[in-house]
């Protein structure tokens, strides 16, 4: 029974190892955790699988396929959560590198493997390929996705996977912005606010207050959405880590102002922290186009 609690235990504590915002400094923590089990066991396997993960949050995609492949052949007769998080960080590996289709499909096989999850926490990393499937899901099918995630984090006994209230709400919030309907993403973006809000995570408390006041730009309430917007650039300043997305959206409050001339200062700072992000490079070329085009000097 003492073997069996503390491998069930695991997958918590492997996660505790996290910093996602500086994805290096975690790949040297799960290398390092990885290589203090034996090679195939259960523990430097689910290891390497956040290794992989580390990895591709790096743009690293070949050595995340490489962290894989390592893992494969002890899959059959390690636990399914093993195998739940080796095709979760398969399909995250696809959907970073552009492969969407491919990246569903894994999630897919993800979903049918957690049910074979007995281990405490099932329900955390259950939520946690829903909530994949619904990011890499044509978009009509992205809220039901989502709502499944929801319902699953609301029934849990888990306090930390009804930690993923807040996340599957903004999600959903964006797949009705995507599809036009501004107020209902408001609503579920405030509602995602109020989730983290009672978490007390600084970090996410900010993107939260950012997403709520992109959705008053949205349904023309500027004055509100510029007032949160300054209040997060002051505390960014204050903390000396300036943040382009939020030069972005005051660059924008100002475009729909009409004020060409503050359009433009802000989008130049926004610009010049946001093209140096890989990601953002990658993934996000009409926002940087549009960024560029704001931070031109108006002609004379």
């Amino acid at each position: 029974m003492v073997a069996t609690a503390a491998r069930a235990d695991y997958s918590q504590r492997l996660d505790a190892l996290w910093d996602f915002d500086k994805p290096a400094e975690s790949e040297t923590r799960f290398r390092a955790e990885a290589s203090q089990h034996p090679p195939g066991s259960r523990e430097a396997s689910e290891a390497t699988t956040q290794l992989a993960r580390s990895l591709g949050l790096q743009r690293r995609f070949v050595d995340a396929d490489r962290a894989l492949d390592a893992v494969k052949p002890a899959l059959a007769r390690l636990p399914a959560r093993v195998r739940v998080r080796y095709l979760l960080e398969r399909g995250r590996r696809d959907n970073s590198s552009g492969h969407r289709e491919r990246a569903y499909a894994w999630f897919e096989q993800a979903l049918e493997a957690s049910t074979g999850d007995t281990l405490p926490d099932t329900d955390y990393y259950r939520v946690d390929t829903l909530h994949m499937l619904a990011i890499a899901a044509p978009r009509e099918r992205q809220r039901a996705w989502n709502l499944q995630a929801l319902a699953v984090a609301d029934a849990s006994s888990d306090p930390r996977t009804r930690g993923w209230r807040g996340s599957l709400l903004n999600n959903v919030g964006w797949t009705m912005h995507e599809r036009g309907d501004d107020a209902a993403a408001l609503a579920y973006w405030q509602e995602a606010l109020t989730a983290v809000e009672a978490q007390h995570d600084i970090v996410r408390i900010r993107i939260a207050r950012w997403t709520v006041a992109r959705g008053l730009r949205a349904v023309g309430r500027l004055d509100d959405a510029e007032a949160i917007q300054r209040q997060l650039a002051d505390e960014f300043e204050a903390a000396h880590v300036p943040d382009g997305y939020v030069f972005e959206e005051l660059a924008e409050i100002a475009a729909a102002r009409g004020d060409r001339a503050a359009a433009q200062s802000r989008a130049a700072k926004a610009l010049a922290l946001l093209s140096q992000d890989a990601d953002f490079r990658a993934n996000e070329t009409a926002r940087l186009a549009r960024l560029t085009e704001l931070a031109k000097p108006a002609p004379h």
